[in-house]
């Protein structure tokens, strides 16, 4: 029996907003840290997921500031 293996596609999700992969040898922090020249809030948040949706792999950028606990 042969596997099908299909490389799952990589979105990044800041508040309302979908962004791009602009690498995909990129790490997600990575992936932040490149983002972070257009949103500087992203200096303080953190990477979560990935969360697949169908054939993609969701990441969500969450800022930390403002946020007690």
């Amino acid at each position: 029996m042969a596997y099908d293996l299909k490389k799952l596609q990589r979105v990044f999700k800041y508040k309302e907003r979908t962004l791009s992969d602009p690498d995909t040898s990129l790490t997600p922090d990575e992936v932040m840290a490149f983002y972070s020249n257009q949103f500087p809030e992203l200096t303080t948040s953190n990477v979560h997921g990935p969360q697949v949706q169908g054939t993609k792999a969701v990441y969500e950028f969450k800022t930390t500031v403002g946020t007690k606990g």
